[in-house]
């Protein structure tokens, strides 16, 4: 008896009740299971209509073909041809197969970059509309306030949009109640300075003597390198660098880890400022922008304004020291005050002495009401803030001011130029000394004060760090760094809290930090 499935001698047989038909159990069990009917009749069937037979051990016969060696090679001839067979049909099955993945990565790659070419069309377009209704408003309360006025007089002025009669944009101005926050902020700082002291934690001056490089950290692209500017956030120990390929990152030093890359300029970053404790990053581009960056929890910083009002590159940026405004200054011969929380433009400042060189640094006054700025004609220009006028101009350097900064004591500026630095005394508007570090070819491209006013470090073809004096005695250099990069061109030179490191950018993509071995912070990369 055989089973009428397999057609071969059932090891389990049993039998239907319905029909009396013969089946292997276990092929039965599952022909049930998946389809509830007879398979030979149709009928339906169930589990419990089937009955086992019991028989005695059946010993199947051999096979025909295993009882000959003839017949054995040709069974193994058969199954070695269906082997064959079988792994040529699984060789083309897994060349579909990895036809069909690589057409659907692509697909996905694809729609990636659609997705992220959107995404960054839609934050541009919803600055834009929030640039747009923040100035709509202002723009509307000018109108009525020249319509008033004209009324008054008896005369309707036309209807104006918001370009005054001059072609220019009309402005909102700095208001009395910002003036007034500017000048509280001025007088609480100024009793402060009568009282400050240098810190016990500043580093001692045979410490920066011994300072060498700790770290040297490749930040940038390799396809256009150089660090331009930089900043450093003292709380967090955070630094931000602005590269010349158009990025910046903000930079965690006692880890040593990139903490975000701020993508979103055109062309090269030219400034690059914290704000605050770190949760704003302002920066300043050749694309003619200025861009607004917002920290978010998991440490990226999501660009929340677009400021379009300059018609040139933008070279520096300055923030007040109160965090609700900062200052930008460009090429156009224009420095513009904005309003931090609304990037409003307040006010766009045109010299008005003739002159038609545009800015290339600028910086705040450590009180807030003066703003010092250096043009590509050689002049340091100080401004009122209040009064947006310009107070006082020193002349005297060769080439453009690549960089400008104020000590903290309120009294001295630095300038830096093709010819060197310059230290000028606030008190009486006069130069009293010169540094002319490298020759006439090589310009110096950054100076900066420390936080206490104790240190003053320049940038050329190297590093050099001088020890602050007064009017009368000699300024010392206590400390030369020679430029690791190899470049020649050191950009960017900034001191860490209690300048217990320098942190060095130049036209390479590496931030270099200087300082002790056993200040805390990473190893050299």
């Amino acid at each position: 008896m055989k089973c009428s499935i397999s057609g071969e001698v059932p090891e389990e047989p049993v039998v239907s009740k319905d029909s009396g038909l013969l089946f292997e159990k276990r092929l039965i069990e599952r022909h049930i299971l998946d389809y509830g009917k007879c398979p030979i009749t149709g009928e339906p069937l169930s589990i419990d209509d089937i009955v086992p037979i019991k028989t005695g051990k059946i010993v199947k016969p051999r096979p025909v073909q295993a009882a000959s060696i003839p017949g054995m090679l040709g069974m193994f001839q058969i199954e070695w041809d269906g082997l064959m067979l079988s792994n040529f049909a699984l060789e083309q099955q897994l060349h579909t197969a990895r036809q069909e993945l690589s057409h659907a990565l692509y697909q996905h790659d694809a729609a990636c970059r659609v997705i992220a070419r959107l995404k960054k069309e839609r934050d541009e377009a919803r600055a834009l509309l929030a640039q747009a209704e923040r100035q709509i408003p202002m723009s509307m309360a000018s109108q009525n306030a020249v319509s008033a006025a004209s009324i008054s007089n008896g005369k309707r002025a036309a209807e104006d949009d918001e370009m005054g009669s001059d072609g220019k944009r009309i402005r909102p101005g700095i208001s009395s109640s910002i003036i007034s926050e500017l000048t509280d902020c001025n007088t609480a700082l100024s009793q402060q300075r009568k009282k400050r002291q240098i810190p016990s934690s500043l580093a001692p001056i045979d410490s920066v003597e011994r300072y060498s490089q700790l770290t040297m950290n490749p930040l940038h692209k390799t396809s256009k390198p150089g660090i331009l500017s930089l900043d450093i956030q003292y709380s967090k120990d955070i630094i931000a660098t602005g590269g010349a390929d158009s990025n910046i990152v903000v930079f965690d030093r006692p880890s040593g880890q990139v903490v975000s890359t701020l993508s979103g300029h055109s062309k090269k970053v030219t400034s690059v400022k914290f704000v605050a404790e770190g949760e704003l990053v302002v920066s300043c581009s050749a694309d003619k922008t200025v861009r607004v960056w917002r920290g978010s929890e998991d440490g990226n910083y999501d660009c929340k304004q677009i400021l379009k009002d300059h018609t040139a590159e933008v070279q520096a940026v300055t923030v007040h020291a109160t965090n609700n405004y900062f200052v930008t200054a460009s090429l156009d011969n224009t420095w513009c005050f904005y309003e931090l929380a609304s990037g409003l433009c307040l006010t766009q400042v045109e010299d008005t002495s003739g002159s038609s060189d545009g800015y290339t640094s600028a910086a705040f006054h450590p009180d807030g009401l003066i703003l010092g700025t250096g043009t590509s004609g050689a002049i340091v220009k100080i401004w009122d803030v209040k009064s947006q006028s310009n107070v006082a101009r020193f002349d005297g350097h060769i080439g453009a001011v690549n960089a400008i900064s104020f000590s903290e004591n309120g009294y001295f500026l630095a300038t830096a130029a093709q010819d060197g630095v310059k230290l000028w005394d606030l008190r009486k508007l006069r130069n009293f000394r010169t540094f002319t570090p490298y020759d006439e070819n090589i310009p110096t491209q950054s100076v900066e004060f420390d936080h206490s006013g104790s240190y003053l470090a320049l940038g050329g073809s190297d590093i050099r760090v001088y020890q602050v004096a007064n009017v009368k005695s000699e300024w010392n250099c206590i400390k030369t760094f020679p430029d690791l990069s190899g470049t020649g061109k050191v950009t960017s030179v900034k001191f860490g809290p209690d300048a217990k490191y320098i942190a060095v950018g130049s036209m390479d993509r590496h931030l270099r930090i200087f300082g002790l071995p056993d200040e805390d912070g990473p190893s050299e990369s």
